[in-house]
């Protein structure tokens, strides 16, 4: 029988202003990324830690992306380049392992793997 859960995903976890996060989220659709779950973010972090990461005085986004483990990287770094260079798109973002996913349908949706999927 074969594998149908090939690759392992990760949860990448962007937070971003609000007026950046439709910029964030067109490019990381470029890695392969086919769930992307925007929610409006406030932290508890220190005015000075907020100040450091550029966040202050904003309304932030959350954008929660599942993107295969092979293109985690590559869209990390491509994140950090961002968050250096665009004006006011600076921003945190971090990757989680993804413990599990129920059925290979799912599987193949979350890691943008149409074969099969019209069974």
């Amino acid at each position: 029988m074969k594998n149908v859960y090939p690759e392992k995903l990760k949860l990448l976890i962007v937070i971003v202003d609000r007026r950046k996060a439709e910029f964030y989220v067109d490019l990381l659709q470029g890695y392969e990324v086919n769930f992307q779950f925007l929610s409006l973010a406030q932290g508890t972090a220190s005015s000075e830690v907020k100040q450091r990461l550029g966040l202050l005085d904003t309304q932030n986004v959350a954008i929660f992306n599942i993107i295969k483990e092979s293109r985690a990287k590559e869209a990390m770094e491509m994140l950090e380049e961002k968050f250096k260079t665009v004006r006011k798109g600076k921003g945190i973002a971090f990757t989680k392992p993804s413990q599990r996913v129920l059925g290979s349908r799912i599987y193949r949706f979350l890691s943008n793997n149409r074969m099969g999927l019209e069974e």
